[in-house]
């Protein structure tokens, strides 16, 4: 009895993976409110059946997609920060952060489409804070821990305001990546703002009021 329900429980845990990664790509393709559950199982090369015994609706399967990917990408941000061991090269930082950011231009179509959902639906948009505030706070944390050896801005008004700042410097820059596609465009001049927002501008480290 053990055996089988190991096997269901993989299996179960194979579908659903397979179900989100074709649900990810036809979101990209088409766009959420454009897709139907039998484009996802024809996608996938499940049965409404296998769809239903892991989804509720589109609605929880787009939402447990954003969830899986954002925390994804939450992780890779918060690895490539802390890289640098106790210190903090800002450049170097920037560097990897851009580079998880900005490859995913899919992630970007679809993380849009979940903003402008969350934006209709007031118990969505709360996940999605709940998401981003993750995130900052991830920044913020590394920020504090190297802060004694790499000062932030005071302008930035501590760790907090320099990771509100590069989520919002990130948000602006990725709306043109998704208008022109230029990915490399949008990695320079991401860097540039970074660089700018956790420096001097000029690449030698600012200083911070306590």
């Amino acid at each position: 009895m053990q055996a089988t329900t190991g096997r269901v429980t993989r299996r179960r845990v194979r579908t659903r993976a397979k179900l989100l990664e074709a649900a990810f790509a036809v979101f990209a393709a088409k766009g959420f409110g454009r897709v139907s559950i039998e484009e996802i199982c024809e996608a996938a090369g499940y049965s409404r059946g296998a769809f239903y015994s892991n989804f509720s609706s589109l609605d929880e399967l787009f939402f447990a997609l954003y969830q899986e990917r954002a925390e994804l990408i939450a992780g890779q941000v918060a690895g490539a920060l802390a890289l640098d061991g106790p210190g903090l090269d800002v450049p170097a930082a920037v560097d990897r952060v851009t580079d998880v950011l900005l490859l995913d231009r899919d992630w970007l179509l679809v993380k849009t489409d979940f903003l402008v959902h969350a934006a209709r639906h007031p118990e969505v948009a709360r996940t999605l804070l709940e998401h981003r505030a993750r995130l900052r706070g991830a920044i913020a944390d590394r920020l504090a821990r190297a802060r004694g050896r790499t000062p932030l801005p005071a302008v930035l008004g501590g760790t907090d305001g320099a990771a509100h700042a590069v989520v919002a410097a990130y948000d602006g820059v990725t709306v043109q990546l998704l208008l022109d596609r230029d990915a490399e465009h949008a990695r320079a001049w991401l860097k540039q703002l970074l660089t700018a927002l956790l420096t001097d501008g000029s690449g030698t480290l600012g200083h911070v009021q306590n």
